[in-house]
């Protein structure tokens, strides 16, 4: 049993180890958190550290770790869209809200169409349909919230992470090596600056995984308030559906709870609260290194390779038909790689791509694409699952 509570606090501690790498090191700035957090799960996993020769101490650690997966992306939404000033949705430029649109819609008709392709051939394709909708418009965690609460299997959900990684990340490194450089070739039209700016002229950035001062008393004051109203909108998630369904129905608790989050947004106290979005940071590496340590090699056969052709589907269709619609607009191509990136990754992915490309002027509109869709992921993807789950 000793083992068991040594591997959940591995479940914290690896989370801590990355976040304190991020601090330190460029090349985990550059990877991103949330890679590097499946990839710790996934290689722990192949190394057998999560296995147990005691059925019963399994069945514990089973059982323990489920209760961890369940809290954690509950809490972590409210936390990560508290300081979402959407306000910023409102100034954005007419190119970056026809980016946001476009690039929902080319995810949507890339998951529609990869569904009747691969549906005989995917376990429980409409939901898996729904979590890709939700993963490529606003990032993982749609995704996990999408998992928990259309109640896909563990397994599934962690083979199509791995594949999802697989083919998402050389894109990522791709953009970051260079490739964005073949888009501005392909798009090659000027910047718009979105409106906001300082008053020394520079573009208005926003503050994206800065881990840094977190256990400072103020911030930490800000994260303990931002952590107790985020266990409210839970009870009321949780309240609500009961009252609804007479069970904790993991829909109406997400959508609850998403729906709160982005009311209480938009007053300035609570969007002000110091480091909530890196405190819920936190609780989607611990829910990441869970789910990456899920993954089981045995489990990936012939038949699994159909979910890897899913989403190399998906992501293939999705860029070529968000590169053809942003043409047609005339989107610069630094504008389509920040909106590809917030869209596909999520918005702590935009700086880094910013960064490469030598353009701030795009920063800020990369990360409120990232923003919008991250808050309407949920939302489009739990839609589009049960469309296609009554086709």
């Amino acid at each position: 049993m000793i083992k068991v509570y040594i591997l959940l606090a591995c479940y914290i501690i690896f989370p801590l180890l990355i976040i304190e790498g991020f601090k330190r090191w460029k090349v985990v700035q550059k990877i991103g958190t949330v890679v590097l957090a499946y990839a710790v799960g996934i290689i722990a996993s192949l190394c057998g550290v999560f296995q147990f020769s005691d059925p019963a101490a399994a069945e514990t650690f089973n059982k323990l770790q489920s209760t961890i997966m369940s809290v954690a992306v509950p809490l972590a939404i409210p936390l990560m869209l508290f300081n979402c000033d959407f306000k910023l949705w409102t100034k954005a430029l007419p190119k970056t809200a026809w980016a946001l649109v476009t690039g929902i819609a080319a995810v949507v008709i890339s998951v529609v169409s990869g569904y009747f392709i691969f549906r005989n051939h995917v376990p429980e394709a409409a939901k898996v349909s729904g979590m890709m909708t939700g993963i490529y418009t606003g990032g993982t965690m749609n995704f996990n919230a999408l998992g928990a609460s259309l109640g896909v299997d563990k397994s599934v959900m962690a083979i199509v992470l791995a594949f999802q990684m697989v083919i998402t990340t050389p894109y990522i490194f791709f953009l970051l090596g260079g490739g964005f450089k073949i888009f501005r070739k392909l798009l090659p039209y000027k910047d718009v600056t979105h409106k906001g700016r300082t008053d020394d002229g520079t573009v208005e950035t926003a503050d994206v995984e800065n881990y840094r001062d977190m256990l400072q008393k103020k911030n930490l004051l800000g994260m303990l308030k931002g952590l107790g109203l985020s266990f409210v909108f839970l009870a009321i998630g949780a309240g609500l559906a009961m009252l609804i369904t007479g069970t904790l129905n993991e829909l109406v608790v997400i959508l609850t709870i998403t729906t709160l989050s982005i009311i209480a947004s938009f007053f300035k106290k609570v969007r002000e609260l110091p480091k909530t979005f890196e405190l819920g940071m936190f609780f989607i590496l611990v829910f990441s290194v869970i789910v990456a340590s899920m993954f089981n090699i045995n489990s990936v056969n012939g038949g699994s390779l159909y979910i890897g052709g899913f989403v190399l589907w998906i992501m293939g269709i999705s860029v070529v038909l968000h590169l053809i619609l942003c043409r047609v607009a005339k989107v610069s191509g630094d504008l389509f790689c920040v909106c590809q990136v917030g869209l596909l990754c999520s918005p702590p992915f935009v700086p880094p791509i910013a960064g490469a490309m030598q353009n701030k002027k795009v920063l800020i509109s990369g990360i409120v694409v990232g923003l919008v869709g991250y808050a309407i992921g949920t939302y489009t993807g739990a839609l589009l699952a049960w469309i296609l789950g009554m086709l």
